[in-house]
């Protein structure tokens, strides 16, 4: 609902279209794939994606270095936010430090998925035979995720004006857009309404790539816990969720995300915590045999020993190929 309502604001501020509207359509988009079966949509926009990502972040890099010489305020604004060296809207000096904690914890999250759960049905699909090769590339994109792309996102906020740098409060016009709107509003400063436009698209981009990945995520959840029979009654709730995710507020879409991410979190990291020592005893091994090239180590593919031979089997031929 948060990644439709994002969506959903940025189409209306650049277009002007009717939330509604765009809800509509988005329903019927989804539903088309998840409903309706038509892969083309899917496919079309996997495409499209990578380019729009390249796109996006050389516009942030475009306006941060346009506007480099405010780049040293920022950072002192960043730093005097975090750690609470000004008052926040009055109240006591300190009490913005569980604010950035808080906001930090939450939207860091909602960005990698570190923690969730969620992001391993996507690496459990790879063909990466070495689990801790694919481990490693889970730990690269929460580090590109949070630290390169939203540091870049957080320079080109408050590099743009949109926000008062000696308050931390937004300013009289980025106020005006709405804050679900600011990087339409940044990207508009530097690029005019070309900016906006950009924005939205690239939005409902992602989003609309997101979406459609979540809801494989819960089809494949509900199927375990209900049947494959089940997946319908799951698909046709997804889609209704999708129109009311654009007409709902933003601030009551967000907490929603929050709350149920952090539900979700809470089992995922009782299971990270019992299976930490597994995952110590594979990277060991992977450590030995790559890295520090100890001889007649068996590579250590699986927990379960049916699956580890298998795959020992079709490593140790891949090895012989290569």
């Amino acid at each position: 609902m948060s990644q439709v309502n994002s969506m959903v604001s940025n189409i209306n501020h650049a277009f002007g279209i009717p939330k509604l509207g765009v809800g509509i359509f988005l329903f019927v988009a989804v539903g088309a794939v998840i409903l309706g079966g038509l892969k083309r949509i899917a496919a079309m926009t996997e495409k499209l994606v990578p380019f729009m990502v390249i796109l996006y972040l050389t516009g942030t890099l475009f306006i941060i270095i346009a506007n480099i010489t405010t780049i040293p305020a920022v950072f002192v604004s960043i730093f005097k936010g975090a750690f609470a060296l000004r008052s926040a809207a009055g109240g006591i000096v300190g009490a913005g430090i569980a604010t950035a904690m808080k906001m930090g914890m939450k939207r860091g999250v909602f960005s990698n998925e570190a923690g969730l759960g969620s992001s391993v049905m996507v690496h459990s699909s790879s063909n990466v035979k070495e689990p801790v090769r694919q481990g490693m590339w889970g730990i690269f994109e929460v580090f590109a995720d949070t630290i390169v792309v939203c540091t870049l996102t957080a320079l080109t906020l408050l590099s743009s004006g949109a926000v008062d740098l000696a308050t931390g409060q937004m300013t009289a016009e980025a106020e005006a857009v709405g804050s679900s709107n600011l990087m339409s509003y940044a990207f508009e400063q530097a690029f005019g309404k070309a900016g906006s436009a950009f924005i939205a698209v690239a939005i409902l981009l992602f989003a609309y790539s997101t979406v459609l990945g979540w809801s494989h995520y819960g089809s494949k959840a509900f199927e375990y816990l209900f049947g494959t029979k089940a997946i319908l009654l799951y698909r046709a709730i997804f889609v209704v969720i999708v129109l009311a995710g654009s007409v709902i507020e933003a601030k009551l879409a967000w907490d929603i995300s929050d709350t149920f991410n952090g539900l979700m979190m809470i089992p995922n990291l009782i299971g990270v915590l019992v299976l930490s020592p597994q995952v110590m005893k594979c990277t060991k091994n992977y450590v030995d045999r790559k890295m520090n090239h100890k001889k007649g180590i068996r590579p250590m593919l699986s927990m379960l020993e049916d699956v580890q031979a298998v795959q020992a089997a079709a490593l140790a031929r891949d090895e012989d190929e290569d």
